[in-house]
């Protein structure tokens, strides 16, 4: 055995796995939310990025959760209508929370990233469900079943 004996150490490389073999650890692991939460986060991520003119790549690509948690509210509406507080119900979601849950378990299987001044309490509080989801489809008037529609008030 020779006098200066160095140990053989494996480097063990991180494989990038993809968005649905991330998925199905994610949900084997966490069952709280339905697989098409995920695919609603990460679509409307990317409709964030593009309403805020976000570069491609760089520092500047970064979505804050505030910016995203907006995107999610403008795009859930967008895409869902006043099914929209119902559908993320379905798929486990009832709050803000639950979306910063979604995108940290992503975080934890490199499918996204944070900065250091990220944290999944950023998504607490946000808005309230009832009043983003609900309020803008609320009737403005009395509703006649005969021969009229209701009128619909819609935010934008």
């Amino acid at each position: 055995m020779p006098s200066a004996y160095v140990p053989l150490c494996l480097v063990l490389t991180m494989k990038k796995i993809s968005f649905n073999e991330a998925l199905f650890q994610i949900i084997k692991e966490d069952s709280r939310y339905h697989a098409e939460a995920y695919f609603f986060v990460r679509e409307a991520l990317d409709f964030t990025s593009k309403i805020l003119k976000k570069p491609a790549k760089g520092p500047q690509k970064h979505i804050t959760a505030t910016e995203l948690l907006e995107g999610i509210r403008q795009y859930a509406l967008r895409e869902y209508g006043p099914m929209a507080m119902t559908v993320l119900n379905f798929w486990g979601i009832q709050q803000c929370s639950d979306f910063g849950r979604i995108v940290f378990n992503l975080v934890n299987k490199h499918i996204l990233r944070k900065t250091e001044g990220d944290s999944i309490h950023d998504f607490d509080g946000g808005y309230d469900f009832k009043t983003t989801f609900h309020k803008p489809y609320q009737a403005v008037g009395k509703c006649r079943i005969k021969n009229e529609e209701c009128r619909i008030k819609k935010e934008k």
